[in-house]
Protein backbone atom coordinates (compact mmCIF):
# COMPACT_ATOMS: atom_id res chain seq x y z
CA UNK A 1 0.00 0.00 0.00
CA UNK A 2 1.05 3.43 -0.99
CA UNK A 3 0.01 6.54 0.23
CA UNK A 4 0.11 9.40 -2.37
CA UNK A 5 -1.28 12.78 -2.98
CA UNK A 6 -2.97 14.46 -5.72
CA UNK A 7 -5.40 17.31 -6.60
CA UNK A 8 -5.47 18.46 -2.70
CA UNK A 9 -6.44 14.44 -1.57
CA UNK A 10 -4.10 12.05 0.05
CA UNK A 11 -4.80 8.63 -0.94
CA UNK A 12 -3.74 5.23 0.03
CA UNK A 13 -2.94 3.19 -3.53
CA UNK A 14 -3.06 -0.51 -3.38
CA UNK A 15 -2.19 -2.46 -7.26
CA UNK A 16 -4.97 -5.23 -7.13
CA UNK A 17 -6.06 -7.81 -9.81
CA UNK A 18 -9.15 -5.24 -10.60
CA UNK A 19 -10.19 -4.46 -14.83
CA UNK A 20 -11.19 -0.47 -13.55
CA UNK A 21 -9.99 2.16 -11.28
CA UNK A 22 -11.81 2.10 -7.42
CA UNK A 23 -11.86 5.01 -5.57
CA UNK A 24 -13.29 4.78 -1.85
CA UNK A 25 -13.76 7.07 1.02
CA UNK A 26 -13.89 5.06 4.45
CA UNK A 27 -15.85 5.76 7.47
CA UNK A 28 -12.64 7.01 8.77
CA UNK A 29 -12.53 9.56 5.92
CA UNK A 30 -9.31 7.97 4.87
CA UNK A 31 -9.63 7.30 0.53
CA UNK A 32 -8.16 4.05 -0.84
CA UNK A 33 -7.92 3.81 -4.06
CA UNK A 34 -7.70 0.28 -5.82
CA UNK A 35 -5.70 0.22 -9.10
CA UNK A 36 -4.89 -2.66 -12.15
CA UNK A 37 -1.46 -3.86 -11.54
CA UNK A 38 0.11 -2.15 -14.81
CA UNK A 39 -1.96 1.15 -14.58
CA UNK A 40 0.82 4.31 -14.69
CA UNK A 41 0.72 6.63 -12.07
CA UNK A 42 -0.22 9.92 -14.03
CA UNK A 43 -3.52 7.50 -14.71
CA UNK A 44 -4.14 7.15 -11.09
CA UNK A 45 -3.58 10.42 -9.67
CA UNK A 46 -5.33 11.90 -12.37
CA UNK A 47 -7.94 10.01 -11.95
CA UNK A 48 -8.39 10.95 -7.97
CA UNK A 49 -8.02 14.85 -8.96
CA UNK A 50 -10.97 14.32 -11.50
CA UNK A 51 -12.82 12.97 -8.61
CA UNK A 52 -11.41 15.54 -5.71
CA UNK A 53 -14.96 17.20 -5.17
CA UNK A 54 -16.53 14.14 -4.98
CA UNK A 55 -14.41 12.79 -2.10
CA UNK A 56 -14.69 16.12 0.00
CA UNK A 57 -18.30 15.61 0.09
CA UNK A 58 -18.39 12.12 0.92
CA UNK A 59 -15.52 12.89 3.81
CA UNK A 60 -17.97 15.46 4.85
CA UNK A 61 -20.93 12.91 4.70
CA UNK A 62 -18.73 10.83 6.57
CA UNK A 63 -17.66 13.26 9.15
CA UNK A 64 -21.52 13.95 9.95
CA UNK A 65 -22.82 10.28 9.93
CA UNK A 66 -20.09 9.86 12.65
CA UNK A 67 -20.97 12.92 14.86
CA UNK A 68 -24.47 11.60 14.58
CA UNK A 69 -23.69 8.29 15.39
CA UNK A 70 -21.51 9.29 18.70
CA UNK A 71 -24.72 11.32 19.30
CA UNK A 72 -26.78 8.20 20.00
CA UNK A 73 -27.26 6.91 23.38
CA UNK A 74 -25.69 3.70 24.00
CA UNK A 75 -28.74 1.40 25.08
CA UNK A 76 -28.03 -1.09 27.98
CA UNK A 77 -27.11 -4.60 26.10
CA UNK A 78 -29.51 -6.36 28.42
CA UNK A 79 -32.58 -3.60 27.23
CA UNK A 80 -31.97 -3.91 23.79
CA UNK A 81 -31.58 -7.74 23.29
CA UNK A 82 -35.12 -8.07 25.13
CA UNK A 83 -36.06 -5.70 23.10
CA UNK A 84 -35.27 -6.64 19.89
CA UNK A 85 -36.52 -10.53 20.85
CA UNK A 86 -39.64 -9.45 21.59
CA UNK A 87 -40.19 -7.38 17.97
CA UNK A 88 -38.91 -10.60 16.34
CA UNK A 89 -41.53 -12.30 18.28
CA UNK A 90 -44.21 -10.24 17.23
CA UNK A 91 -43.59 -10.61 13.49
CA UNK A 92 -42.49 -14.52 13.53
CA UNK A 93 -46.15 -15.72 13.19
CA UNK A 94 -46.45 -14.18 9.67
CA UNK A 95 -42.73 -15.77 8.62
CA UNK A 96 -43.39 -19.03 10.65
CA UNK A 97 -45.62 -20.58 8.06
CA UNK A 98 -42.83 -20.34 5.40
CA UNK A 99 -40.20 -21.03 7.43
CA UNK A 100 -39.92 -24.36 8.38
CA UNK A 101 -37.88 -24.25 11.96
CA UNK A 102 -38.10 -22.92 15.17
CA UNK A 103 -37.88 -19.06 15.13
CA UNK A 104 -34.38 -18.04 14.80
CA UNK A 105 -31.69 -16.99 17.58
CA UNK A 106 -31.40 -13.20 17.83
CA UNK A 107 -28.19 -11.83 19.17
CA UNK A 108 -27.21 -7.55 19.37
CA UNK A 109 -23.86 -6.22 19.05
CA UNK A 110 -21.64 -3.29 18.31
CA UNK A 111 -22.37 -2.83 14.69
CA UNK A 112 -20.67 -0.03 12.84
CA UNK A 113 -21.87 -0.55 8.82
CA UNK A 114 -25.52 -2.17 9.57
CA UNK A 115 -28.36 -2.43 11.41
CA UNK A 116 -28.70 -5.63 11.01
CA UNK A 117 -27.72 -9.04 9.40
CA UNK A 118 -29.41 -12.14 9.06
CA UNK A 119 -27.24 -15.69 9.32
CA UNK A 120 -29.16 -18.61 7.36
CA UNK A 121 -26.45 -21.06 8.21
CA UNK A 122 -26.70 -20.50 12.05
CA UNK A 123 -30.60 -18.94 11.23
CA UNK A 124 -29.78 -16.11 13.73
CA UNK A 125 -30.55 -12.24 13.02
CA UNK A 126 -28.07 -10.29 14.36
CA UNK A 127 -28.96 -6.38 15.16
CA UNK A 128 -26.52 -3.47 16.10
CA UNK A 129 -26.88 -2.09 19.50
CA UNK A 130 -27.51 1.29 18.74
CA UNK A 131 -30.43 0.17 17.00
CA UNK A 132 -32.39 0.18 20.05
CA UNK A 133 -31.94 3.75 20.40
CA UNK A 134 -33.43 4.60 17.35
CA UNK A 135 -37.51 5.22 16.72
CA UNK A 136 -39.49 2.13 17.18
CA UNK A 137 -40.66 1.97 13.19
CA UNK A 138 -37.12 2.25 12.53
CA UNK A 139 -36.74 -1.06 14.58
CA UNK A 140 -39.77 -2.78 13.24
CA UNK A 141 -38.21 -2.22 9.66
CA UNK A 142 -34.82 -3.86 10.24
CA UNK A 143 -36.44 -6.54 11.90
CA UNK A 144 -39.02 -7.39 8.99
CA UNK A 145 -35.94 -6.64 6.90
CA UNK A 146 -33.87 -9.50 8.59
CA UNK A 147 -36.88 -11.87 8.43
CA UNK A 148 -37.59 -11.68 5.16
CA UNK A 149 -33.86 -12.76 4.77
CA UNK A 150 -35.13 -15.82 5.31
CA UNK A 151 -37.28 -16.29 2.43
CA UNK A 152 -35.08 -14.84 0.00
CA UNK A 153 -31.35 -14.34 0.97
CA UNK A 154 -30.83 -11.06 -1.52
CA UNK A 155 -32.10 -7.67 -2.11
CA UNK A 156 -33.94 -9.01 -5.11
CA UNK A 157 -37.53 -7.55 -6.22
CA UNK A 158 -39.08 -10.54 -4.94
CA UNK A 159 -37.13 -9.52 -1.25
CA UNK A 160 -38.59 -6.24 -1.85
CA UNK A 161 -42.08 -6.95 -2.57
CA UNK A 162 -42.21 -9.36 0.86
CA UNK A 163 -40.78 -6.50 2.85
CA UNK A 164 -43.54 -3.58 1.59
CA UNK A 165 -46.17 -6.99 2.20
CA UNK A 166 -45.42 -6.48 5.89
CA UNK A 167 -44.77 -3.14 6.12
CA UNK A 168 -46.06 -0.96 2.98
CA UNK A 169 -44.37 2.33 4.46
CA UNK A 170 -41.35 0.92 4.45
CA UNK A 171 -39.67 3.32 2.91
CA UNK A 172 -40.37 6.20 4.96
CA UNK A 173 -39.72 3.93 8.11
CA UNK A 174 -35.97 3.23 6.45
CA UNK A 175 -35.22 6.72 5.80
CA UNK A 176 -35.37 7.70 9.71
CA UNK A 177 -32.23 5.32 9.68
CA UNK A 178 -30.40 7.35 6.97
CA UNK A 179 -32.00 10.58 8.67
CA UNK A 180 -29.48 13.72 10.77
CA UNK A 181 -29.86 12.28 13.75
Amino acid sequence: MQQRTSGGVTFFLTRRQVKNLNLRVRMDGSVAVSAPMRTPLREVDGFVAAHAGWVVQAQQRMAARREADAALPVPDRIEALAGMRALVERWWPAFAPRCPGPMPAVRVREMRTRWGSCSLRTRTLCFALKLWAMPQPAREYVAVHELCHLLHPDHSPAFWAEVARCLPDYQARRALLRAPR
